[in-house]
């Protein structure tokens, strides 16, 4: 539902209602009592999603999501490489503690 400004003719009163779309335009006014009120056309409010499954980048243009896409893969196999790497390096740390055991 949204709000609605108003303003009185008579006293120059001002403040929102929070109205139905389908309510009919207040005609009194709160602080003078006078049947002088009228709606005021403001700027409006921007759209905000609430609650889960609006996210910024669900609308996101074709070609940024391509090159999203592009840089993802690029970065693929480094990350790999340094995966390999560092179970190489646990499995001889490993196999250095069971050659130092038996020697004991």
């Amino acid at each position: 539902m949204p709000t609605y400004d108003y303003e009185c003719k008579k006293c120059g009163h001002t403040w929102e209602a929070f109205q139905s779309i389908k309510a009919e335009a207040l005609k009194k006014c709160p602080e003078c009592k006078k049947a002088a009120a009228k709606r005021v056309i403001g700027p409006g409010a921007a759209i905000l999603f609430k609650g889960s499954g609006f996210y910024l980048t669900d609308y996101r243009s074709d070609s940024y999501k391509k090159a999203a896409d592009a840089d993802k893969k690029a970065a693929e196999p480094a990350k790999s490489e340094s995966k390999s790497s560092e179970s190489k390096g646990a499995e001889s740390k490993g196999s250095e503690s069971k050659s130092s055991k038996s020697k004991e």
